[in-house]
């Protein structure tokens, strides 16, 4: 058989699977994971939130409450980086397209995030821990737009590594959130609060929104589509 026969039989076979792709693409994302940065963020979380049971006398509901999301800020610094690559402009050339390699990084990071939640929870006392499904929200929302800043980023911009400053954003937006927005947008709220559940109406909101902003950025970034465009031409 020619070589010109082989390359129309490949051609004519299709590109495999996706599961196929995913599989061997496992080992070199994994290998290219920021992990001390993920890694950092899911310790300190759980530090914080383990530092609860230090305290003397009964637990603080108020206090443990706050840990909790200081751990959840925590988790959502360590996702900052989950996108850094240094190699990215030279990555972006190979045929898996980044939505692929993008979600292979979520598959192997997110369950680990939720394990580590799980465990903050439970490291809080059962007295003094808010309502679960209230304060997973929030974790959840802050967490979810960690990574939709850093898809963001990757999408809009050029920066290989954009975790740093998408970290140091999410840190002023988290303080800029508690100290400056009027009572009647306020997020961060006791759960004796009046406004507990407005609160947490808002925290949704918070969700879904970053959610729909990361999925839309899950397309090629725009730099490479303008390239390919003209390389057609």
């Amino acid at each position: 058989m020619t070589e010109t026969s082989a390359d129309r039989l490949t051609e004519a076979a299709g590109p495999p699977p996706a599961h196929v792709v995913a599989r061997a693409l496992v080992r070199p994302v994994w290998r290219s994971l920021p992990r001390w940065a993920v890694l950092t963020g899911a310790v300190l979380g759980l530090l914080l939130a383990g530092s609860s049971r230090t305290v003397s006398g009964p637990p603080d509901p108020w206090l443990c409450l706050n840990l909790l999301r200081a751990a959840a800020l925590a988790f959502g610094l360590g996702l900052a980086f989950l996108l850094d690559d240094p190699a990215r402009n030279t990555t972006a050339a190979v045929p898996t397209r980044r939505p692929v390699r993008t979600g292979l990084r979520l598959a192997l990071v997110v369950p680990f995030m939720a394990v580590c939640w799980t465990a903050a929870l439970f490291l809080v006392p059962a007295k003094g821990r808010p309502p679960v499904g209230a304060i997973t929200l929030e974790a959840a929302a802050v967490m979810v737009l960690a990574l939709a800043s850093a898809l963001v980023a990757v999408r809009y911009s050029e920066a290989g590594e954009p975790g740093t400053a998408i970290s140091a954003g999410l840190v002023g937006t988290f303080l800029g959130a508690a100290l400056l927005l009027p009572q009647r947008w306020e997020l961060f709220v006791g759960p004796s609060d009046p406004h507990w559940d407005d609160a947490h109406r808002r925290w949704a909101a918070v969700l879904v929104v970053a959610v729909l902003v990361g999925v839309r950025s899950l397309a090629e970034p725009l730099r490479r589509r303008r390239t390919t465009a003209l390389a057609q031409r």
